[in-house]
Parts: C-alpha cells; sequence; structure tokens
C-alpha cells in the first residue's frame, strides 16, 4: 500500500450510519451490525447476490472476475489440497491424528470461530489444529504459512457449501466484549497512513488503488486460506490481517494473537449466512 498514498491518503471511514461505526463499540448489539453491514454492502453493489460476496472483488468487477475464472480452471491451491489431506491423515508420534481432535472430520469451517465460555476466549481453526498437536506431543506448526494453511485448505475444500454461523452468546459478557474488542479493531484507525480496516474495505470497497480494486469486507472471511499472485504461495487469515497493519504502516499484532482473533470473531459474524468456499486464489 506504499503506492497507495497519494491516492487515497485523505480518505476517512465514513458515517455510515449511527449504528456500526459507533465512539463506542457496545453501542449496538452484533444483530444490529449485521442488519446495517450487510445493508451498506448490498446498497452499494445493486444485484450483487449475497452469495456472490464470498468471491471478493470478483463479485463486483467483470474484468477482474474474467481472469479469475480462467485461473480457476487449474488453481494454483490444488497441491495444497492434496498436501493438507495427507497431513491430516498422518498418525502423530501417539499413533493418534487430527480425526482423534475432529470428531466429526475435516469439514470442520462452520464450528470456527467459536467462543470458549470455559477459557473465556475465542478459539479458531488453526489454534485448536496446534492445540491438537501440542496435546499429542507434537510441535505446534507456524502460524501463517507451511503445513498448516495446507491442512486448513484440505479442511477448507471439505468444508465447501458450509454456511457462516458464528455465535455471540446471549448473556455472555466476556463474549460480547471479545466481539466488540475485535469491532473495535476494524473500525479504528492505526499507522501513520491513519486507516482502518473500513477505511479501504467499506468506503473505498470498489474504488481503484492504481491496476487493483479494493474488495468489499462482507464474505472477507469465507474463502480461506488464500492462494495470492503477490506472495506466490498459499497464506492464511492472520497472515493477511498482518500485512493490511503493515501496509498502513502500523505494528502488526503476531498471528493467532487475541487482537486478531477477536477481530476474526467479529468479521466472520458479518459473514453468516454465507458459504465458505476456500481454499480460494486472490491476486
Amino acid at each position: 500500500m506504499k503506492k497507495t498514498v497519494v491516492a487515497i491518503a485523505t480518505l476517512c471511514v465514513v458515517g455510515l450510519s449511527s449504528t456500526v461505526v459507533a465512539k463506542n463499540a457496545a453501542d449496538t448489539t452484533p444483530a444490529q451490525d449485521i442488519e446495517t453491514y450487510r445493508s451498506y454492502f448490498t446498497k452499494k453493489f445493486p444485484g450483487v447476490p449475497l452469495q456472490e460476496f464470498s468471491n471478493g472483488v470478483y463479485a463486483i468487477d467483470k474484468v477482474s472476475r474474467d481472469s479469475w475464472e480462467a485461473i480457476e480452471e487449474f488453481p494454483p491451491y490444488e497441491p495444497f489440497i492434496e498436501e493438507g489431506e495427507e497431513l491430516w491423515n498422518t498418525p502423530f508420534a501417539s499413533g493418534k491424528g487430527y480425526a482423534d481432535c475432529f470428531k466429526d472430520g475435516p469439514a470442520q469451517r462452520k464450528n470456527y470461530p467459536h467462543w470458549d465460555a470455559k477459557r473465556k476466549m475465542v478459539v479458531t481453526l488453526p489454534l485448536a489444529i496446534n492445540e491438537c498437536r501440542e496435546a499429542n506431543g507434537e510441535k505446534p506448526l507456524k502460524w501463517k504459512v507451511g503445513a498448516i494453511a495446507s491442512l486448513l485448505a484440505y479442511m477448507g475444500y471439505e468444508s465447501r457449501g458450509q454456511t457462516t454461523n458464528v455465535v455471540i452468546p446471549e448473556g455472555d459478557a466476556d463474549a460480547l466484549a471479545a466481539y466488540n474488542e475485535g469491532k473495535s479493531q476494524y473500525f479504528s484507525r492505526r499507522g501513520q497512513l491513519n486507516f482502518a480496516c473500513a477505511s479501504c474495505h467499506m468506503q473505498s470497497s470498489g474504488m481503484h488503488v492504481r491496476t487493483d480494486i479494493l474488495s468489499p469486507g462482507l464474505g472477507h472471511t469465507t474463502g480461506w486460506p488464500v492462494y495470492r499472485s503477490k506472495w506466490g504461495n498459499l497464506g492464511t487469515l492472520h497472515r493477511r490481517f498482518g500485512g493490511c497493519n503493515k501496509q498502513v504502516r502500523a505494528k502488526p499484532f503476531k498471528a493467532q494473537s487475541k487482537e486478531y482473533r477477536n477481530l476474526e470473531y467479529f468479521l466472520t459474524h458479518m459473514s453468516n449466512g454465507i458459504e465458505f468456499n476456500g481454499p480460494s486464489a486472490r491476486k
């Protein structure tokens, strides 16, 4: 984003309504947030079906979509799915495997992220994978790339068609606090460029930044892990969170930090009702 300063340095997060962009994140309920968030994008991009937002910029730009559909004929993430399946089926030294931790098989996207009331924290799928490994005497995997991305690719592929349904438990003040912290992360400005996530992916969604078009935030969590042409490999959602922070010249949080897990909790909740379609390919 270094080259975007001239193009969008003066942009700010718009007053979308008196609901989502509130001074205090607790001013609105999760249900109100979904209604306002979804309404904003469906009004901004009329005619785009809700499920299409899982395809990011390819849902709103025909030229980009044509190129993407050509790539999808021979998707670059296919070898990672195969590697992930092999990892899933390889037993640990203990004799157990991932199937012993995830009893209903690899199609797990519908279950994550979720609120763990006992531990009072958001649990993501990558976190659950590494906790499974450590419980069986294995070393944890790195969070951003490599084996964990391949596992997530296989599990994501097996989860295609499942519907996002992140629940914020009613009456659980800690769960609501975590959700609101993620919400604040999304709308708070940071870094030398003084941008928020919403600066690019709400107000400026659909706008050109030189040759790129900023994708709408609705559906952002459905296609992960992602093979990005820029990366030349497969990466996780938290890798992208960190990259965005760096692009606005802010110090990123660590992958799977409380801050990023709460952000994922909020952002995935905003996509409730949209089907998972990962892994996917993006610019």
